[in-house]
């Protein structure tokens, strides 16, 4: 209802203050500009002296009481300065769907993130209006241009639309019994993909509750690769069991590499050295172990463990390459970051030996010498595989070929 002496006006009936009608009036309010003129129509009698009292309290303005012909108040008030919420409201936002499905990518393009976000604005969602006074939060990470990729959005659709079940998309049933040597080069193998996954389930946690909810579509991102990473070690530890092989031995190489990871304080050099190099480097590892499977269960685990992977080096790339073409000291950063990675394992020529000899195994598929020797070569060739491909990936993500040939070099020989 409008009417000529108000912006907006609103039917009371009966309702007394604390019995319902504050409902109506607060949001009413909500909707106004300061000194917008809200109408309140009520037969209730106490509303006379219990509405001025509540705008007073409330620093809004009762402007006055008007009798109507028809046995009713109209109670004028004028929408008070204070306490205004920060932003506008939304309104008139449209989603689209996709068959029936509505997009985060399609979210962000509606609600775009600010360039640096507010810490006093709490948890509040971007696009929520915020109430003044609130707390300020200890989220460091506050510009969009070293949180959020552009790409952001549409890597968590991807990351939704690719889960997978742990015990139901593996034929666990299929697990055969393979020779003794076969299982446990295996149980080696996986014992390493686990711990290295562990890593980086833990590291990713460690930066969501800096991120401000301003940029949450990369918390969210990241939490999918926490699942995916959850994922991971567990189809890999059960499939180091599951043929009776158990588990290996965890190398003080790889402890130390993994701990360097694990002190990272900046969230871009994380990514970059998690992502980028780590995991980059952990496709090539993945691909070998795939091709040279003894079985159908280790192909399929490896397998869908890499497309994972896959998503968490893209999203390592875009960022990067996001902050580099942002920030002009980044290069250095990242290469003093790799630096001093490398300086923890410089009395370190090689990969963990267990996971070398796991591996020369398992791509000869037994102890035969002439296998161990093609199985050795392969191991060899994986190596060069590995550098040429994070030189690559490197370039792609932004560094000169020079820069990337130089930052692979300094890659820990831990792999991740």
């Amino acid at each position: 209802m409008q009417n000529d002496n108000a912006a907006l006006a609103i039917d009371g009936g009966d309702l007394a203050l604390g019995a319902g009608l504050l409902a109506l009036v607060r949001p009413a309010l909500d909707l106004l500009e300061p000194g917008g003129v809200l109408a309140v129509n009520s037969v209730n009698r106490s509303l006379r002296d219990d509405l001025p009292r509540w705008c007073q309290l409330q620093h809004h303005e009762y402007r006055e009481r008007q009798w109507i012909d028809s046995g009713y108040d109209r109670h004028l008030i004028a929408r008070g300065s204070l306490s205004l919420p920060r932003g506008k409201r939304e309104c008139n936002i449209t989603l689209p769907q996709h068959d029936g499905q509505i997009f985060a990518d399609d979210v962000l393009k509606a609600i775009p993130m600010p360039e640096r976000a507010d810490p006093t604005s709490g948890f509040a969602p971007r696009g929520a209006q915020v109430e003044p006074g609130g707390p300020r939060y200890p989220f460091s990470l506050l510009d969009r241009e070293h949180v959020s990729p552009p790409e952001i959005a549409k890597l968590y659709d991807q990351a939704v639309a690719a889960q997978w079940n742990a015990n139901t998309d593996i034929p666990w049933q299929k697990t055969p019994k393979l020779p003794d040597v076969i299982e446990r080069a295996l149980g080696q193998v996986f014992t390493f993909l686990a711990e290295n996954e562990l890593s980086a389930l833990y590291l990713p946690s460690k930066f969501i509750s800096r991120i401000h909810p301003a940029y949450v579509e990369t918390a969210m991102f990241l939490s999918s690769q926490m699942a995916d990473e959850a994922r991971h070690i567990d189809v890999f530890l059960k499939r180091a069991r599951a043929g009776g092989g158990g588990l290996g031995v965890s190398s003080a190489t790889t402890s130390q590499s993994l701990l360097s990871l694990l002190e990272l304080e900046d969230f871009t050099e994380a990514a970059f050295l998690l992502s980028v190099l780590g995991e980059g480097t952990f496709l090539d590892l993945l691909t070998f172990i795939e091709e040279h499977a003894p079985d159908e269960v280790t192909a399929e685990v490896v397998r869908r463990a890499r497309s994972d992977e896959a998503r968490h080096v893209h999203f390592g790339l875009v960022h990067v390459r996001h902050a580099l073409a942002h920030d002009t000291t980044l290069y250095h950063r990242l290469e003093a970051a790799v630096r001093r990675r490398a300086v923890t394992l410089s009395n370190v020529s090689g990969a963990p030996a267990p996971l070398q000899d796991g591996l020369t195994i398992l791509a000869a598929g037994s102890t035969d010498t002439k296998a161990i020797a093609r199985g050795h070569e392969a191991f060899r060739e994986l190596l060069d595989t590995m550098h040429e491909s994070r030189v690559k990936r490197l370039e792609h993500a932004g560094f000169t070929a020079e820069q990337a040939r130089t930052l692979s070099d300094l890659h820990t020989p831990n792999f991740m």
